[in-house]
């Protein structure tokens, strides 16, 4: 048996950041080298874009059947971000986590925010790029959007930066390897956090280790545990 007896139950882990940080794609280089967690998949009403997989990267919908479903309380969370609604939906969330898998939200800061008054001890991690020079280089390779709407994004950028405080880790993903080291890092050391133990075995141990030791010399480098 061993020595401690760990909660079983999957950790919440919300991963934001500015758009063009690289969070969809640390996510996507982690699945290589973790196989214990699951990507809730958000719901959004904006548009498609050339290079979305519906059911991948978003549920899409109109922004209609969103608010359908905000009627309906079916999202754990929900926020608008540039004119469009972005949610996560409740459904399989709880049961992954109940069977000890961990779930990661990618999620707007908005959405982040409003989860840690919900969930208080999930896990935080806030992805930066190097610098904002570099973000706006991503932004217009991207070739997604119109010239507008990346000023729009280098804005809104700006002013979610400011709310890196309020996370419990900071990634800057100068490096994709460095970074998707550093993020499951992050999920392997949560797991053996203290406050995961339920039950801590020593009596046997200290049984055997007791009666090895009665009437022997500590000096004597003749007899073994």
């Amino acid at each position: 048996m061993d020595i401690i007896r760990t909660r079983e139950r999957g950790n919440l882990i919300v991963i934001s950041g500015p758009s063009g940080a690289g969070k969809g794609t640390i996510i996507s280089a982690l699945r290589g080298i973790n196989k214990n967690f699951w990507v809730s998949i958000s719901m959004t009403s904006r548009d498609i874009r050339s290079n979305d997989i519906p059911g991948v990267t978003y549920f899409f919908v109109s922004k209609d059947e969103f608010e359908k479903r905000i009627s309906n309380d079916e999202f754990l969370e929900y926020a608008t971000y540039n004119g469009n609604y972005y949610g996560t939906p409740k459904d399989k969330i709880l049961d992954k986590l109940n069977e000890g898998i961990d779930v990661i939200l990618e999620i707007e800061i908005q959405g982040a925010l409003k989860v840690k008054e919900i969930v208080p001890d999930a896990i935080f991690i806030f992805i930066l790029p190097p610098s904002m020079s570099e973000l706006r280089n991503r932004l217009i390779k991207r070739a997604t959007d119109s010239v507008d709407k990346i000023l729009s994004r280098f804005k809104i950028a700006y002013k979610e930066i400011n709310e890196v405080t309020k996370y419990n880790y900071v990634v800057i993903n100068d490096d994709l390897d460095s970074a998707v080291l550093k993020v499951n890092s992050i999920l392997l050391s949560e797991r053996c956090r203290v406050d995961r133990i339920e039950d801590i075995y020593l009596n046997n141990m200290e049984e055997e280790v007791h009666e090895l030791l009665v009437g022997k010399d500590l000096d004597n480098s003749e007899w073994e545990i």
